[in-house]
C-alpha cells in the first residue's frame, strides 16, 4: 500500500514540477522546479527498483546537468536585488517546500524497504534476489556487449572530432619558447622609467 502512496505522490510532483518549469516567469526558478522534478523521477525509479538509474538522475542530471543550467542563467541579466526584495515572502513557501522534501525521502525509503512496485513486463527478467546494478552489469556483458562497445566506439569518435576541430593552428602568431622564457631574469623584462610630468608613458 505504502508503495502505490507513494507512486501517486511522486508522479504528482513530477508532473506539477514540470508544468512550473515551463509556466514560471523567473529563469532561476525554472531551474529549481527542474531539479525539483529530477528528484521526484528518481523516487518513481527507486520504487520500480531501478536504484542506478535512480542514482544517475541524482547524480548526472542534479549535480552536473542542473547545476550547468542554473550558472548559464546566472549569467544572464537578472536583476537580483529584485530577487531579493521578496524573500521574506517567500520564507514560509521555501520552509514548507524543505519539509515536503524532506517527508518525500523519509517516505522513499520507507517504500523501498517495503519492496519495488511489481512490473507487469520487463525487457530482460532478472532473478529477484539479485540486485539491480549487478544485473544491469550481467546485462551490459553479455545479452548487450556488442551495442555497449558500439555506443563506446561513437561516443570515442565524437570526443575525437571535437578535438580536431577546436585543435587548430593560429597563423601569424610567434611560436612560445618555453626554454628562453624560463632562462629570462627579471631585469630583462622589467624597465623602470621615470616619464615626466604632463607627457604619459611612451610605450
Amino acid at each position: 500500500m505504502i508503495q502505490i502512496l507513494a507512486f501517486y505522490l511522486f508522479a504528482i510532483m513530477v508532473i506539477a514540477s514540470g508544468v512550473l518549469t515551463i509556466i514560471a516567469r523567473n529563469p532561476v526558478h525554472s531551474v529549481l522546479w527542474l531539479i525539483l522534478a529530477f528528484f521526484n523521477a528518481a523516487g518513481l525509479m527507486l520504487l520500480a527498483g531501478a536504484e542506478f538509474i535512480a542514482m544517475l538522475l541524482v547524480i548526472v542530471y542534479v549535480g552536473a546537468v542542473a547545476v550547468l543550467f542554473l550558472f548559464v542563467v546566472m549569467m544572464l541579466d537578472i536583476d537580483f536585488a529584485e530577487l531579493r526584495a521578496g524573500f521574506a515572502n517567500y520564507a514560509m513557501f521555501g520552509l514548507l517546500l524543505a519539509l515536503v522534501l524532506v517527508g518525500e525521502v523519509i517516505f522513499a525509503v520507507g517504500a523501498w524497504n517495503a519492496g519495488g512496485i511489481e512490473l507487469a513486463q520487463r525487457v530482460s527478467p532478472i532473478p529477484n534476489d539479485q540486485p539491480n546494478i549487478e544485473a544491469l552489469g550481467a546485462l551490459l556483458y553479455t545479452r548487450y556487449l556488442y551495442i555497449f562497445e558500439a555506443a563506446g566506439l561513437v561516443l570515442l569518435v565524437a570526443m575525437i572530432g571535437a578535438i580536431v576541430l577546436t585543435h587548430r593552428r593560429r597563423g601569424g602568431t610567434r611560436p612560445q619558447n618555453i626554454s628562453e622564457q624560463v632562462k629570462r631574469r627579471p631585469q630583462d623584462a622589467v624597465r623602470n622609467v621615470n616619464p615626466p610630468v604632463g607627457e604619459g608613458v611612451q610605450l
